[in-house]
């Protein structure tokens, strides 16, 4: 036992160490995972025998619920809902078409029999949205018409949608099946995943909002809703990962307290489910196994990019008035990932096909996807002119104010402040912060250096950001009933000139304190501290 902790620890740190290489080298991050797996499994210099179908499709999918809720999390509705309508036929008729598809070759070309070809055609129908945009953010892509939150969508709604086809064509496979019972399935598991989605992302919203919540409980509470929105969903019938898609999209563009924090956590924690995910998987592959179904895959491989892919997407964009370019990149940009793999030991652990490693033949299209398409997808962009200087692909997310250095503050303009009734030409700002809009009732001002500033006024001022270690240190202090502090102003408090409360939080509000605040029972201050 200890010797699997050393290693664990071990594998994350060279994974995290292989991520800054293949950044480097323009390889999609998750291709270095998966051959890091294959390096300690059986055939590898480390020999680590692991064949454990089950516990792998367990992990995994514990692994891509929290990276499917991270996928509707990261959305920003108000940047993606534009291509939403191209994104959802893409991940929708496009999985059906790219099945039916890739059936065909496999049936009439590799001889498979038609449930083993449509078997997979299914689990390699849907994109992977880790893949594509750990190139696109990595490299900087910054793609016009709407290009990258299109890809986002596409790629996080459609796993449930090729999830649910498998499971129809397992049913078939098995011998259980019916048109009516199929049907049945299918409105089961749209119906009953989007419900539990959404109920549980409404529930969590009303419960991020008491005041009884500590701020330190709220990602605690994300984490346990991403739980629950899946379970939710599959005790009753539904579809999981459509249900936390849904949970993180709508939780992801509504406001709560902490949401900052819960970005970083949950950033931190599908990182980590990647090299997971990607590690297991390739641990458990066996690449002395991989010859038997090499060519079939591989030829399966060339027809999925070059052939089926395109056809879809040139059928499905173009009645959307799609520029050629742009229906070029969406074709290039189909990368296959860890889902499918996962989709196929679903399949594999069902016992419904004796003829394929379906494993094996699913990894190695996996390989070449990531391997190939990944690394060309810089060069691809730029070869179909997709490259818009002026467009930013970190605004797809909703943490690009995270990404970008710069912080805002929101001040409001009450009676007697020192700038109402100025004109922003008349304000002295320090250098570097702007003044960059004004609400004002139910309008969004631009301002000038005409634009009077009334009462009443929100503004936003932008600045650039700073690392911790530039305002000193900082610790918390929280004010119980009998604190020295509680029930005194701030310009009544001797903290010698060695400290400075910077920051109060009450009752989950953020408050820049002035000497005549008068601090109460609760109140979370920041101090900032200088050098001893």
């Amino acid at each position: 036992m200890t010797t699997m902790i050393i290693l664990t620890g071990i594998i994350i740190l060279i994974a995290l160490f292989l991520e800054r290489i293949t950044r480097v080298m323009g390889l999609p991050v998750l291709l270095a995972f998966i051959l890091l797996g294959m390096l300690f499994g059986v055939d590898g210099p480390f020999h680590l025998s692991f064949e454990d179908y089950r516990l792998t499709e367990n992990l995994c999918t514990i692994c891509l619920i929290f990276i499917m809720f991270y996928g509707g999390f990261g959305t920003k509705w108000k940047t993606a809902k534009q291509s939403a309508p191209q994104a959802m036929l893409l991940s929708t008729a496009g999985v059906l078409l790219t099945t039916l598809l890739v059936g065909l070759f496999c049936r009439f070309v590799l001889s498979f029999s038609w449930i083993t070809a449509l078997l997979c055609g299914a689990v390699i129908s849907s994109t992977d949205a880790a893949s594509v945009f750990s190139v696109l953010r990595s490299k900087h892509l910054n793609l016009k018409e709407g290009t990258a939150p299109m890809l986002e969508i596409e790629s996080g709604s459609n796993d449930p949608v090729a999830y649910m086809l498998t499971l129809v064509l397992i049913s078939a496979a098995g011998g259980d099946f019916s048109a009516s019972g199929a049907a049945l399935m299918l409105i089961r598991q749209l119906l009953f995943g989007c419900a539990a989605g959404i109920l549980t992302a409404r529930a969590g919203l009303l419960l991020l909002g008491r005041k009884w919540i500590k701020p330190e409980e709220i990602t605690l509470i994300l984490f346990a809703l991403t739980l629950l929105a899946y379970g939710a969903a599959q005790i009753t019938g539904g579809n999981g990962y459509l249900s936390v898609y849904l949970a993180g999209l709508i939780l992801g563009n509504a406001e709560f307290p902490e949401k900052k924090a819960a970005v970083h956590f949950f950033d931190a924690l599908t990182s980590l489910t990647h090299i997971l995910l990607f590690f297991i998987l390739g641990l458990l592959s066996t690449p002395s196994r991989i010859a038997s179904v090499a060519l079939p895959a591989f030829l399966t491989a060339l027809f999925l990019t070059f052939i089926a892919r395109p056809l879809t997407v040139f059928t499905l964009l173009s009645p959307f008035h799609a520029s050629t370019g742009q229906k070029l990149l969406v074709s290039w940009s189909g990368l296959r990932g860890a889902a499918s793999i996962v989709f196929s030991i679903l399949v594999m652990e069902s016992g419904v096909l004796g003829e394929l490693d379906l494993f094996h033949f699913v990894f190695m299209i996996v390989l070449f996807s990531i391997a190939v398409q990944g690394a060309l997808l810089p060069a691809v962009s730029k070869w179909t002119g997709m490259i818009d200087e002026n467009e930013d692909v970190f605004k797809t997310f909703n943490d690009y104010a995270e990404i970008a250095p710069v912080e805002y503050m929101v001040q409001t303009v009450f009676p007697g402040h020192p700038w109402s009734g100025l004109q922003v030409s008349d304000l002295s700002l320090p250098p570097d912060l702007l003044l960059t809009s004004i609400t004002r009732g139910n309008n969004r001002v631009i301002p000038v250096g005409k634009t009077k500033i009334r009462n009443g006024d929100q503004i936003v001022l932008q600045g650039p950001s700073l690392p911790e270690e530039a305002v000193g240190n900082l610790n918390t202090v929280r004010l119980t009933e009998d604190h020295e502090w509680t029930g005194k102003a701030l310009k009544e408090l001797d903290l010698g000139h060695k400290k400075l409360i910077v920051s109060v939080f009450r009752n989950h509000e953020h408050i820049i304190p002035d000497g005549n605040m008068v601090l109460s029972k609760n109140d979370l201050l920041v101090i900032s501290r200088g050098e001893d």
